[in-house]
């Protein structure tokens, strides 16, 4: 048993996340600002500790990981406000400043291992300020690596239950006549979220990860418009997409921006100019699970939880192959 703290451990990703660092009976604190919110989903883990904390504070990073044998950072914002060169204030708060203190915090604390939630793309001269700013906090924590046993992955956009990726586009589809599509032709290659999971959980244990950046991504590659028309018919809402051009695409993100809270701004535009695509297998032995496989079971309520039809796709796969 090891003692891990999740920064971000409260999200979509991170709920998962602890979920299975708890059923390998690895003591875990989730830092977060909202501590009510968090423990109504995690309260039911047994070895979990969910503590009201403001983790942009060096000194409570510092107490928070004295004694820990690992840290991982999951923080992500996808909307940084008013656009700026090279990113805005959020973006550097929580994408760089947030990676170099925790890297200064696990230096003191003498914490050994530290693995990072990356971006798929993230490189200083990307298009949007999400991947410059991912880039960045990247390049903070992989400067540690002499002193640190870190690791960053890269994931393309992560599907699974209560995602705000396919729920979204069924929503939609439910609710209108027909779906005005920005980007249709973007090109992503989902992955699942337990699979993600499993690459962080597997990493804990592994000497020759040390240093080196991953990208997660799933076993097909699809266009923006291709989901979408899936969704509709998985649902049995099939809706007709209407792709939009670049330049309305543009003008949607913009006027989108002007929604609190809404879907998408044009950062996320020129984030979808690139691929979301990788041709890296992924790592620690992980077989990639197929969206088909997944998605059907929780965008029409079949089951409660996809973990389940995971468990029997990969089942049914190595019966085959036996």
């Amino acid at each position: 048993m090891a003692k891990i703290v999740v920064v971000g451990g409260s999200g979509y990703i991170g709920r998962h996340l602890v979920e299975e660092l708890a059923r390998r009976m690895h003591f875990v604190t989730v830092p977060t600002r909202r501590r009510e919110r968090a423990k109504a989903r995690l309260i039911y883990l047994p070895t979990v500790d969910v503590v009201q904390a403001d983790v942009h504070d060096s000194r409570t990073l510092r107490s928070l990981f004295k004694g820990a044998d690992a840290v991982i950072n999951l923080v992500g914002i996808l909307q940084g406000g008013r656009p700026r060169q090279p990113y805005g204030d959020a973006f550097r708060r929580a994408h760089v400043e947030l990676p170099q203190k925790i890297v200064a915090a696990c230096r003191e604390a003498g914490v050994a291992r530290l693995e990072h939630m990356s971006a798929l793309q993230a490189a200083s001269s990307a298009p949007s300020e999400y991947l410059r700013s991912k880039a960045d906090g990247e390049t903070a924590v992989l400067a540690a690596k002499d002193e640190i046993a870190v690791i960053s992955f890269r994931p393309s956009v992560v599907f699974g239950p209560e995602d705000q990726f396919l729920n979204v586009f069924a929503s939609l589809q439910r609710r209108l006549p027909f779906v005005p599509l920005a980007c249709p032709e973007a090109r992503f290659q989902p992955v699942y979220v337990e699979d993600v999971v499993q690459c962080f959980v597997r990493a804990l244990d592994d000497d020759d990860s040390h240093g080196r950046v991953y990208d997660l991504v799933g076993p097909k590659v699809y266009t923006l418009r291709e989901l979408v028309e899936y969704v509709g018919r998985v649902i049995k809402h099939p809706r007709p997409v209407i792709g939009l051009s670049d330049g309305a695409s543009y003008l949607q993100a913009r006027m989108m921006e002007l929604v609190p809270g809404g879907p998408m701004s044009r950062d996320n535009y020129y984030s979808m100019q690139l691929p979301s695509t990788s041709d890296q297998a992924l790592p620690f032995g992980v077989e990639p699970t197929p969206l088909e496989a997944i998605a059907p079971t929780y965008l029409t309520g079949v089951y409660p939880r996809s973990r389940y039809s995971s468990f029997r796709y990969h089942a049914g796969r190595k019966s085959r192959e036996v």
